[in-house]
């Protein structure tokens, strides 16, 4: 469930890279989009899917013992003679039967009932590989929006930062403050620059 989990984040993340070279390469998917592609190519829904078709094909195989059924075969033989006689050479048979079942002790509508339940089971299954695909990818959607405004934050907290560093730099310049400040100052930023690195790595956001 987690590597499942974190792959939706992958694709996620890459879908909605923050940079303008990612936006020119790859397409962007808002939320119901991307529940969208993942309904339409998730492996596991597609199995589903190939499960409920095989369901009901073998309903349709069940349902025919109810039907009649035409068979046919036949036989054709040619002689050869070292004379001549006035035998036919050549013999043929051919026989057509049509049937049906008038009484099978219940197995017909046995197995009916049986594909019947197969068919319910395949689409409950179905429904519900849906519905935790559909889940998964809406956690890993908003998570991903999380981490992304958290990043945008943190970038907020570093240009208020560098713009204390800045002043620092301007007082210390005029003889303000001392030098401690300035180091202090750009400690901070140097700081809050690498956090920030490191959120955007987690979240699959980056600067420029």
């Amino acid at each position: 469930m987690c590597s499942k989990f974190a792959a939706i984040s992958v694709i996620l993340a890459a879908a909605l890279a923050g940079s303008s070279r990612s936006l020119e390469a790859m397409p962007v998917y808002d939320i119901e989009q991307a529940v969208a592609l993942a309904q339409e190519r998730n492996p596991e829904i597609l199995i589903a899917q190939k499960k409920v078709m095989a369901a009901r094909g073998g309903f349709i195989e069940a349902r025919s013992g109810y039907l009649p059924w035409l068979s046919s075969s036949g036989l054709y033989d040619k002689r050869q003679t070292q004379s001549q006689t006035n035998l036919r050479q050549e013999d043929y048979n051919a026989i057509v039967k049509l049937e049906q079942n008038v009484y099978t002790g219940g197995a017909v509508s046995s197995q009916v009932a049986i594909a019947q339940l197969n068919i319910a089971k395949a689409n409950y299954d179905l429904q519900e590989t849906i519905s935790r695909v559909t889940m998964d990818v809406r956690i890993a959607f908003n998570e991903l929006l999380l981490n992304r405004a958290k990043v945008r934050v943190h970038e907020d907290s570093v240009g208020v930062f560098e713009q204390e560093l800045k002043g620092e730099q301007e007082n210390f310049n005029a003889g303000i403050v001392g030098k401690l400040n300035v180091q202090r100052a750009a400690g901070i930023v140097q700081r809050a620059n690498g956090f920030e690195k490191l959120v955007s790595a987690a979240s699959g956001t980056f600067r420029d």
